[in-house]
């Protein structure tokens, strides 16, 4: 299934990204799609759940050892953590509340952010916007990886290293790549973090934080869960650069692997998406498409045809915003 990908440089086009012109020419043939815009008022009960559920297991997993902590860790806190991390990216879309309320989203991300350990809600709002407008701009676009992650990781043994680190990149790279001052929501959200994090020491022991951030770092590695970031836009096939996956991990993901769809009708929430595919399916089902997240990085691993490098950029034009 292989791009046959060049080692020594990305795939240039010179295109806008495809989503705009697909949404277009969709509602022009579908306008029942825009009924399917605005908030999912079940989003905010299950969200909700899934915080009680890991807090929950909390005052057990302080009598655990570490190598089972661990385990627990990557099995369950960590998938419930990387849902909740999606839960963020939907949050980030105003879909906990609507347009309307933006605040009451950003509180929220907040809550939805406690378990995870790490202060990510705001930050991931100001950088993920900027990708679903400039896809592929190679200024602006800060999911697409580094030249110089291309090249330091683009042998099996590389590759691997390279998923494992993984959640280094994705925060750190924004950083390097398109710096931007701390906002005074982003303050808020890191003292919040701490304080939680602080009384989840004071209550449980330094055991019980590791196993919330460790979880939630494991999971954005090598693990099923984390297979939506390479199979979103990494060209398993030369000319593509979105991928939908519309296997069983999007029960739990918020339909994150409907992610054509996504790019399509942001606000769309993930509970509806399949919807979108159902109403619009001539536009959907003939694109490639990956039926399991594993295989996605199994392959990504082994075949030496893809890499950091097979992703699809534009040149910037100074269309900052």
């Amino acid at each position: 299934m292989g791009a046959k990908v060049s080692r020594n440089d990305f795939e240039w086009v010179y295109t806008e990204e495809p989503h705009a012109s697909r949404r277009k020419i969709i509602l022009e043939k579908y306008p029942e799609i825009k009924q399917l815009f605005g908030y999912d008022p079940l989003f905010k009960w299950v969200v909700t759940g899934m915080v009680i559920a890991q807090l929950a297991v909390l005052p057990f997993i302080q009598q655990l050892s570490w190598p089972v902590m661990l385990l627990v860790a990557y099995c369950y806190g960590g998938v419930i953590n990387h849902s909740l991390m999606l839960a963020i990216h939907e949050i980030a879309h105003n879909l906990a509340f609507g347009h309307n309320r933006p605040l009451h989203n950003r509180l929220f991300g907040f809550f939805a952010n406690l378990p995870i350990g790490i202060p990510i809600s705001i930050s991931f709002k100001k950088y993920h916007l900027e990708h679903h407008r400039y896809q592929g701009d190679e200024v602006i676009d800060t999911d697409l990886p580094t030249l110089i992650e291309a090249k330091l990781f683009c042998t099996t043994g590389g590759k691997l290293l390279w998923l494992f680190l993984q959640p280094f990149f994705y925060a750190l790279r924004p950083l390097v790549v398109r710096p931007k001052p701390p906002s005074p929501m982003e303050l808020i959200n890191l003292i919040i973090q701490l304080f939680f994090d602080a009384v989840i020491v004071k209550l449980f022991g330094w055991q019980v934080l590791v196993y919330l951030v460790v979880g939630s770092l494991m999971a954005m590695g090598v693990h099923p869960v984390a297979g939506h970031f390479i199979s979103e836009h990494y060209m398993f096939r030369k000319g593509f650069e979105t991928y939908s996956y519309y296997g069983p991990l999007n029960w739990i993901t918020f339909n994150v692997g409907y992610h054509n769809e996504h790019h399509d009708f942001p606000a769309v929430p993930g509970r509806r998406l399949p919807e979108v595919k159902r109403i619009a399916s001539e536009f959907y089902d003939n694109l490639p498409q990956h039926n399991s997240w594993t295989s996605v990085l199994y392959d990504f691993v082994m075949d030496p045809d893809i890499g950091p490098y097979a992703r699809i950029k534009r040149k910037h034009h100074g269309l900052d915003s």
